[in-house]
């Protein structure tokens, strides 16, 4: 067993930033360290572990096994840490934090807006890493404390999860305006014989409108399934094609050619939400950044 009376924090601080950069000068750069003073470090970082952790590939530096094994834990004690930490009040002016938050295209498009403009005026030190995952890859990271937050809808949550509703959504379809009947409204006849357009990723689930039809015993023919909510849109002008989703992820939207319509059964609303570990309740950081969220989303 390695004795941890070798190690200190600041080590470890190092391997943190050595393994999310995977490069010498950009965690460096990261640290505020001279390149030697970091490169030391990774030597007994080696020593201390007995593995290399990073080694040279293709003109830069791939992470060990070892070293992928350790970087979420890592990511995750340094944070517990840090709001071990922290002093009882926080203050965003002054604060250096950098959290990580998953979302999909849809989710970013209505919460980073509003919320980078807060950042950048009430709190600059706050650096956010965002990244883009199915539901289930979302709720895993958060378990494995890869991740700080996920935005998004989870109608089940593991147990030692928490969850913050942030708003209701409904559903809308986008159809081409020359493509609709003459009552220019989009029957459910016209809405099962029309192909559609899927917004989906691998690993989601069952899609909630797929579940709102099997209750009706009714199918409808998928012809397209992506998973980009900014293409999406553009698939339809022009086409018989319908797009069934969330409506606020048809803002944008600003063409004449194309119509937003109710459709033709009942799709439950959901609820858009935002989750994190139970053990980072104390995190006074992490639960202003929550309120700030919630607040872009109202406020802008």
């Amino acid at each position: 067993m390695n004795d941890l009376r070798r190690i200190d924090l600041n080590l470890l601080v190092i391997l943190d930033a050595l393994l999310s950069e995977q490069h010498v000068t950009r965690a460096a750069e990261r640290l505020h360290l001279s390149q030697p003073a970091v490169s030391h470090a990774l030597a007994r970082l080696r020593d201390v572990l007995g593995d290399p952790l990073l080694m040279r590939a293709g003109g830069g530096l791939v992470a060990t096994p070892r070293a992928l094994e350790l970087a979420a834990p890592l990511a995750e004690a340094l944070a517990q840490v840090q709001a071990l930490l922290a002093p009882n009040t926080f203050d965003p002016a002054s604060a250096k934090r950098r959290f990580r938050v998953a979302m999909s295209d849809y989710g970013a498009a209505i919460v980073l807006p509003g919320l980078i403009r807060r950042l950048r005026q009430d709190a600059p030190g706050i650096d956010l890493q965002i990244s883009h995952a199915s539901r289930e890859g979302m709720l895993d990271a958060v378990l494995n404390g890869d991740i700080d937050l996920a935005a998004g809808v989870f109608p089940e949550l593991p147990p030692a999860l928490c969850s913050q509703p942030l708003f209701e959504e409904r559903f809308v379809c986008l159809v081409d305006r020359q493509g609709l009947p003459v009552s220019a409204e989009l029957d459910l006849p016209t809405y099962l014989t029309r192909p559609h357009v899927l917004l989906e990723m691998r690993g989601s689930g069952t899609p909630e409108i797929e579940r709102a039809l099997t209750s009706l015993n009714l199918r409808r023919h998928v012809a397209i399934s992506l998973p980009h909510w900014s293409v999406a849109p553009q698939l339809i002008r022009g086409t018989d094609l319908i797009l069934t989703v969330a409506a606020r992820g048809l803002n944008g939207i600003d063409d004449p050619q194309l119509v937003i319509l109710p459709p033709p059964f009942h799709i439950p609303s959901f609820t858009f939400v935002l989750v994190w570990h139970e053990r980072r309740g104390g995190d006074q950081a992490l639960n202003w950044l929550n309120r700030q969220i919630a607040q872009a989303i109202v406020h802008g």
